[in-house]
């Protein structure tokens, strides 16, 4: 009965602090996602398999020759209190190799995100946020700055516009310029308060080829649809205990969800085009749930008051015996 109550109270807080984002597609309408213990393919008759193990990564690249790229990122314990990394690389024929081989600390001056051309992307923190460009040829260049919150997922474009999570905000940088697209993302959600304070609720982000901007919410259990003038959609819901941290759309504009749930699964699921607006709303959503979660808390209490008093009037008769 303890452990019971226990998992109900801890249910809200169990979410997870830092789940991966990584989904990509390749030209042959394949899919693979990250679990962050490996790197998952389903093919495009549905079958699913393994194809890269044991690997920490968070996010994903598919170049446009079909090569997929990922990190593995892993802790070296409190006693020495050191991270490392290198990065991998799956060939289109299957091989496995390393592009940057084993370092210490995270990995600095590369990105898995990137536009056609292949230009990489990613932000310094400090003072100012400083958002980075590397090209192919090496080149590095500081392409905008400014004061920001706490910067975190991005995404960019085919054409390198980069779309950015800043805490519970969504901005777009095209041109050095930085314009607020939707402020506030999460705020009208009822969803239970995350362990960090609401720091990670929004996360994958994505688009289609209207411009239309997606984003994972996860504190809401809902995918954001957003259009250029900041006008909000919900378009999908995860249901308890999933929750969206990435998506995709592929040729036949069906939607690739990535979900994970707050005991640490992690699945990738194909929603149809037609079922969009159909999905149910998450329980997570609903104003209804906290009251459903306090009900529920109540009666355990009262169920378990109801057992300890028996238990103790069941030990006095015994005693009189």
């Amino acid at each position: 009965m303890r452990s019971l109550l226990f998992c109900l109270l801890i249910l809200p807080l169990s979410v997870i602090a830092h789940p991966g984002i990584g989904i990509v597609k390749d030209s042959k309408g394949n899919v693979y996602y990250t679990d962050l213990k490996q790197v998952w393919k389903i093919a495009k008759n549905g079958s699913k398999s393994l194809v890269v193990k044991n690997v920490h990564t968070h996010e994903l690249y598919m170049d446009a020759a079909d090569n997929l790229f990922g990190e593995h990122l892993w802790y070296n314990g409190e006693k020495i209190n050191t991270w490392g990394h290198y990065v991998w690389r799956l060939r289109n024929n299957g091989s496995l190799d390393t592009v940057i081989k084993p370092s210490t600390g995270f990995l600095t001056n590369y990105s898995f995100v990137r536009d056609d051309a292949g230009n990489m992307y990613w932000v310094e923190r400090s003072a100012a946020s400083q958002f980075k460009k590397k090209y192919p040829g090496g080149k590095i260049e500081t392409i905008a700055q400014g004061n920001f919150k706490d910067v975190r997922w991005m995404h960019a474009t085919a054409n390198g516009i980069i779309y950015f999570v800043d805490y519970h905000h969504l901005y777009k940088l095209h041109n050095g310029k930085f314009i607020l697209i939707a402020k506030d993302i999460s705020k009208h959600s009822t969803a239970p308060i995350t362990v960090d304070g609401g720091r990670h609720s929004l996360f994958g982000i994505w688009t289609d080829k209207n411009e239309n901007v997606y984003i994972a919410d996860y504190s809401a259990k809902t995918v954001r649809q957003i259009s250029q003038n900041g006008e909000i959609k919900n378009l999908v819901y995860s249901t308890i205990p999933w929750g969206p941290t990435g998506g995709l759309f592929d040729v036949d504009g069906n939607l690739w969800l990535l979900e994970a749930s707050v005991t640490n699964q992690v699945r990738a699921r194909k929603i149809v085009k037609i079922d969009f607006g159909l999905q149910k709303k998450s329980l997570y959503s609903n104003s209804f749930f906290p009251v459903l979660l306090v009900t529920g808390f109540l009666i355990l209490l009262g169920v378990m008051t109801w057992f300890i008093k028996s238990v103790k009037s069941f030990a006095n008769g015994v005693a009189q015996i």
